[in-house]
């Protein structure tokens, strides 16, 4: 079972998250292909190449309504569980300094090229070159958004009259209140960054839109090593298709780092029955000392 409990502080996030990622070898994007691609590897012993995306649960049944009409996202019955995506922009390879040179599958839905300033390209260069030997979690630091999606602990989302609360497994056990009352961002919202930032939601027909601000700098954007600055701006959109599939997109608006706002989307598969476990990263972590290029 896909089902894994993260009692492993003390293993090795940076590389072993990756790792994660690549084991789980998406399906390309139709039945036809998945067996015209598996046909091909399985004749020429390699990844075969096409769509690599994470595609919803076949004949799952339609999402689950409140008797107001709106989408049920989980509240407690269950946990969303992502996998570990290292690049969300889709561009990741391998590190040749450690033998990898293949072009690995990725698990968003679309290739971005992002546009990122002087200062923000050098960061992840210099990321890539010390193969992410300062990764924040590495150091039981908060995820933060968008890569919270996209780092493989159970998350839940409970939906009250007022508010969303999603609670996060991993990434230091986190939590994240989400206000829907038709209320704006607070005036000092960005005076007090946080890891999660100041959101506030409202639904877009069937897809719950989170607007997030007030971000500090003490995050990646991603296991890559895409930068951020306090400017950050992240619109969240969370559509669940269906019972066993949670659609996730983050468009990233940051002039401090890149040129332009950027968007990136996955899938998320829901786990009937899973509760997030107490998670204490900082207890007994073992991992620091084998970090590659530490």
């Amino acid at each position: 079972m896909f089902h894994m409990r993260s009692h492993f502080a003390g293993l090795t996030f940076s590389l072993t998250l990756a790792l994660v990622a690549w084991s789980l070898a998406p399906t390309p994007g139709s039945a036809q292909e998945q067996q015209e691609g598996a046909q091909k590897a399985g004749k020429t012993g390699k990844q075969a190449q096409g769509p690599r995306i994470i595609l919803p649960k076949a004949g799952s049944p339609a999402a689950p309504r409140f008797a107001d009409g709106h989408i049920d996202l989980g509240n407690g019955k269950g946990s969303w569980y992502p996998v570990v995506i290292k690049d969300l922009t889709g561009n990741g390879f391998g590190n040749p300094n450690i033998g990898d040179t293949e072009r690995r599958p990725q698990l968003v839905e679309k290739v971005v090229q992002v546009q990122m300033l002087p200062w923000a390209q050098k960061f992840f260069e210099t990321v890539d070159g010390n193969i992410s030997k300062d990764d924040p979690e590495g150091f039981c630091l908060p995820p933060g958004i968008p890569r919270m999606a996209a780092t493989p602990f159970p998350f839940q989302i409970y939906q009250l009259p007022d508010r969303l609360l999603f609670v996060y497994e991993g990434g230091a056990h986190m939590w994240h209140i989400v206000y829907t009352d038709g209320r704006k961002h607070s005036k000092d919202a960005t005076d007090y960054p946080s890891y999660l930032g100041e959101g506030i939601g409202r639904w877009e027909g069937d897809s719950m839109v989170i607007d997030n601000i007030g971000f500090n700098t003490r995050s990646w954007i991603d296991a890559a090593g895409h930068p951020h600055t306090e400017k950050l701006h992240i619109i969240e959109k969370y559509t669940r298709t269906s019972l066993d599939n949670l659609h996730y997109e983050a468009t990233i608006d940051d002039p401090g780092a890149y040129a332009k706002p950027w968007t990136t989307s996955w899938n998320i598969v829901w786990a009937p029955g899973i509760t997030p476990l107490e998670y204490i990263c900082q207890e007994a972590n073992v991992d620091l000392p084998h970090l590659v290029g530490r």
